[in-house]
């Protein structure tokens, strides 16, 4: 796993968190519901988490499909084919 997909999964744990906490903080202060109502919030925020963090991963980095190497190659090619096209 990689430093920013880490990253990204912190990041996305701590803020489904504060909107779990925000949420049974509405419920609890403001507006009246039955008990079975957090349950529902709290496995709705799960879900959530983990849709959010499995279709995240599943999203295809290009950066690592290429060789930095054979880009500067390709890179240095181009430049000289503009060059011989003056």
């Amino acid at each position: 796993m990689k430093k920013k997909d880490t990253l990204f999964i912190i990041g996305l744990t701590m803020l489904m968190g504060i909107i779990w906490v925000l949420g049974e903080l509405v419920m609890g202060l403001w507006i009246a519901v039955v008990p079975r109502t957090h349950a529902f919030w709290t496995a709705g925020i799960v879900i959530l988490t983990v849709i959010i963090s499995v279709w995240h991963s599943m999203l295809e980095d290009e950066s690592d499909r290429t060789d930095p190497k054979v880009d500067k190659y390709y890179r240095k090619k181009e430049k000289r084919s503009k060059k011989h096209k003056r």
